[in-house]
């Protein structure tokens, strides 16, 4: 199983170099860099920078968008991040969410991801492409770039397994959730032969589960009053999803001060709520308990996991040492017992 980190480029250049770098001396696979142009750096120019500074480690966005970039644009930054890097680039997409909310925009439909998708598809693979208006044109020194769709509805996991070169679950690792996730890839790929699925989750090696299960509350708010209310109870995760989100800017799940995030969420989910969807949805526990777990999500049909931290103006640099001292050793021991 493939291991890769989220680095939100919420620092200089140069420092994000360096965690790109420590990532690769520390034996993880992948590092994927998130995509919102008020909160970070621009994605693309830290990709290019750590593609330039490594030579093993894959490097993708995680994720881009085709609302506030158009597809030509995407085509053209992704091939030249992929110059710099042969065979270890991923564009990696999505609806858009924090790149769009900001500025009015709403994220994309699965109709808008479908096209623009086959687009970019169609300019890297050298092929005219027709933007109406009677403008055919095609993208000059074209090279192959893998095209990953994050998704946590059926229907754009359906259309992950149709249309991408792999998937990224937004749903956690929750047995239930996540078995149904990657049915509905499978559904979408069809004749295709199996899709390379990623499974995301907020991860933290810790030996005090109750203590760090907290900093999940926002996260928790935030699904359950996006509807998520049903399917948290599922898993014993009961969280009373509040009228409206406290008013914490950007969103609750971008939280600037965390902090004071996480307070305002005291009242929508308790203590024990925020410590099973820790143990049930996330990887947070011993690099042990975090093992047995990988194991699971493995025979569940996934193929890499996309380990993340709370929050996004930090860098991972205390998830990263954990992995990389304590969690990937047991892994890898344990895939070749």
């Amino acid at each position: 199983m493939k291991v890769g980190i989220r680095v939100p480029p919420c620092a200089p250049v140069g420092r994000l170099v360096e965690i790109a770098r420590d990532a690769e001396r520390g034996g993880l696979d992948q590092v994927w860099f998130p995509d919102s142009q008020l909160l970070w750096r621009d994605v693309f120019a830290v990709a290019t920078a750590a593609a330039g500074a490594t030579s093993r480690i894959a490097v993708g966005t995680a994720v881009t968008n085709l609302v506030t970039r158009h597809p030509s644009v995407l085509a053209s930054a992704a091939r030249t991040v992929a110059e710099l890097a042969p065979g270890r680039f991923v564009l990696g997409a999505g609806v858009g969410n924090s790149s769009v909310a900001p500025i009015g925009r709403r994220p994309a439909t699965s109709a808008r991801l479908r096209a623009g998708i086959d687009m970019i598809r169609a300019l890297l693979a050298g092929e005219a492409v027709d933007f109406g208006e009677g403008a055919v044109s095609r993208l000059r020194d074209p090279v192959r770039v893998p095209i990953v769709l994050a998704a946590s509805g059926p229907k754009n996991l359906r259309l992950a397994g149709e249309i991408a070169d792999g998937a990224i679950l937004l749903s956690g690792v929750s047995p239930e959730p996540l078995a149904a996730a990657v049915a509905k890839v499978r559904e979408g790929g069809g004749d295709r032969g199996p899709v390379p699925i990623t499974a995301s989750a907020f991860c933290r090696v810790t030996d005090d589960l109750e203590r760090d299960a907290r900093e999940l509350k926002p996260i928790c708010a935030a699904i359950a009053q996006g509807g998520g209310g049903p399917f948290l109870a599922m898993a014993g995760v009961d969280v009373r999803a509040p009228e409206r989100l406290p008013d914490v800017y950007p969103d609750l799940v971008h939280a600037e001060d965390w902090d004071a995030a996480v307070r305002a969420c005291d009242e929508y989910v308790s203590d024990a709520a925020a410590v099973r969807f820790a143990q049930t949805f996330c990887l947070f526990g011993t690099a042990g308990e975090i093992v047995d777990r990988l194991a699971a999500v493995r025979a569940a049909g996934v193929d890499a996991v996309f380990l993340q931290h709370v929050g996004s103006y930090d860098l991972p640099d205390a998830l990263l040492a954990g992995v990389a001292d304590h969690v990937l050793p047991r892994l890898r021991a344990s895939s070749a017992a």
